[in-house]
């Protein structure tokens, strides 16, 4: 697989895994859903948008990981590039 794809993947499951972590935050979150007006909170199992959130949490971790191993060259550059003094 080329590099531009895998980054392209990489990104995609980051943002998936982002926003089901984000919402499934909101709906564990009871003060929130009720400030909204959505009644999901009592319909929905705590325990299932707890696995749910701590799984995808997980995931999020893992791919930012792999985000940060494969653009690692470009984040020394840039350390480098930022913090050079000037002769």
């Amino acid at each position: 697989m080329n590099r531009p794809k895998l980054n392209y993947l990489i990104d995609v499951g980051l943002l998936l895994s982002f926003l089901t972590c984000f919402i499934s935050g909101l709906i564990k979150w009871p003060g929130m859903i009720d400030f909204i007006g959505v009644s999901l909170y009592r319909t929905l199992h705590v325990q299932n948008i707890s696995t749910l959130h701590d799984l995808s949490g997980l995931i999020m971790g893992l791919l930012v990981l792999v985000h940060l191993a494969l653009h690692w060259k470009w984040i020394t550059s840039m350390t480098k590039t930022m913090f050079k003094r000037d002769a």
